[in-house]
């Protein structure tokens, strides 16, 4: 919460949109509570002029390219996911070929990760 609150003062015109995996109390001081799709088509709307962007810092290059003129602030430099570094289109290749590595999890907690896979598709075909 302190990076929003320090942001929103150093940029308050901007709109404040963070993904719903952040932490409630984040995202208790957002404007706007998006999926990754979901921040990219609010960055496209023309009343969007600065955005801070509470996700993983690699969309900024993205909706910078495909909103030239904006201005996309980082809610948190040090929101970066390593492992979201790991996936390549080869590596996505050779597991779709291969169909490997295979991973089992219990039925519990495939019902709870669909719980939330299901809550960001609803919230994407909300907006």
């Amino acid at each position: 919460p302190e990076d929003i609150l320090d942001k929103r003062n150093k940029f308050p015109n901007a709109t404040v949109a963070v993904h719903p995996e952040c932490t409630p109390a984040v995202i208790e001081l957002a404007d706007e509570v998006l999926s990754t799709g979901g921040m990219i088509k609010l960055a496209h709307r023309d009343d969007i002029q600065q955005m801070i962007v509470g996700t993983e810092i690699a969309i900024l290059h993205r909706l910078k390219k495909e909103n030239p003129g904006k201005k996309f602030i980082p809610a948190s430099e040090a929101a970066v996911c390593p492992n979201m570094k790991l996936i390549t289109l080869e590596s996505i290749l050779w597991s779709l070929e291969d169909l490997k590595p295979e991973i089992r999890i219990t039925e519990g907690i495939r019902l709870k990760a669909k719980e939330s896979v299901d809550r960001m598709l609803d919230m994407g075909v909300a907006k």
